[in-house]
């Protein structure tokens, strides 16, 4: 097990600028994921840790040694592809081995090493077949299986499960956070599948537009994110621009909602008072389809204006009665039956769940 140093690095590729200036501590022994959409930078930091492609600026160490010069065959790594890379013509016995046969380990070692990793990874059964003859959770594990047996200080995962139907990711998704648990492996996984980050990570890292967003927990960038840019990436969200109450300091005004024409929607939180940009979670906002009381503050009317069923939860928008729409999502057990769409409501919420947003460029 060995901690990932990313120092100060950049990668730029002609006038591009890939990534800028990442300053990031891997831990050893956490199962860390950077997280990003599409060309946010993700991949190429992994392939710089990797050693597939040398950094613009900046160093990469791993436990004490800089690696930044050295080919990836000397840095110690584990790695998983997206396509596994399985020999087509080996069996799983002989894909695995294939690492130790390449350092010239004895046979009594190699025959030693690879079953204790099939046994791990639960494939000891399977270990005369070849790929074809595998399933897809199976040739994941046989992936994972070759990458440990070489007995790795870091285990990189490309997007490994990004194949896999969805009922499967899921069940690879448990058998991978166990594998890591059970080997302690220092490990970076590089995903654009913020469930998959959310529910595997000790810390994700959020990149954007070639820089570090965030570094946190999944508690922390889902509940804290740093920016708007992070909040509006992980998860549904509402984000609600306000100014000051004139006549309650201590309210703020949202510029674009209307409980009803002409009468603004009014934001109280239990942050710090400020005008700006707050952040509430759609599964933060109660809704009642009978009328009730009116509220001065966190309340408003509606009408659905679109019914999403997931099995799970119920997501919807509704339009406010005067102007602008939120996304509102509720537990199956919350509906008898489905809401269907131009059924009136009110949405509410507490003052806890309205988060403040930091001010951009602060």
């Amino acid at each position: 097990m060995s901690r990932i140093h990313i120092d100060d690095v950049s990668r730029q590729f002609g006038d591009f600028i890939a990534l800028q200036q990442v300053q990031l501590e891997v831990r050893q022994g956490e199962f860390f994921s950077l997280l990003g959409p599409s060309g946010c930078g993700k991949t190429t930091l992994l392939n710089m840790i990797a050693g597939f492609l040398d950094p613009t600026t900046g160093r990469i160490l791993i436990g004490d040694n800089d690696v930044t010069g050295l080919p990836p065959y000397r840095r110690g790594l584990g790695i998983v592809f997206q396509d596994y890379a399985l020999f087509p013509h080996l069996t799983v016995f002989d894909n695995v081995a294939y690492g130790l046969k390449v350092r010239k380990q004895s046979r009594k070692e190699i025959i030693g090493r690879v079953e204790e990793v099939l046994a791990l990874v639960q494939l000891s059964s399977v270990a005369k077949r070849r790929p074809h003859q595998l399933s897809g959770g199976q040739r994941q594990r046989v992936a994972i299986a070759r990458a440990l047996a070489i007995e790795p200080s870091v285990l990189l995962l490309d997007e490994p499960l990004s194949n896999l139907d969805a009922k499967l990711r899921k069940e690879m998704q448990t058998e991978l956070r166990m594998i890591q648990q059970r080997t302690g492996v220092t490990t970076v996984l590089v995903t654009h599948d913020q469930e998959e980050a959310l529910s595997l990570s000790d810390r994700i890292g959020i990149l954007g537009q070639g820089e570090l967003q965030q570094v946190g927990t999944p508690l922390e960038v889902y509940r804290r994110p740093a920016n708007r840019f992070v909040a509006d990436f992980i998860g549904q969200v509402n984000l609600i621009q306000t100014m000051a109450d004139p006549v309650v300091p201590s309210r703020r005004i949202a510029k674009e909602y209307e409980t009803a024409s002409g009468a603004p929607l009014i934001v109280e939180s239990a942050e710090a008072d400020r005008a700006g940009m707050y952040m509430l979670r759609p599964e933060r906002i109660k809704i009642s389809m009978t009328p009730g009381p009116a509220r001065e503050s966190n309340w408003t009317p509606g009408v659905i204006s679109h019914v999403g069923y997931a099995g799970d939860q119920i997501r919807l928008k509704v339009q406010l009665a005067g102007k602008g729409e939120l996304q509102v999502v509720a537990s199956d057990p919350a509906f008898p039956s489905l809401p269907s769409v131009g059924d009136r409501c009110e949405l509410f919420w507490e003052a806890q769940d309205v988060i403040a947003l930091p001010q951009e460029g602060v």
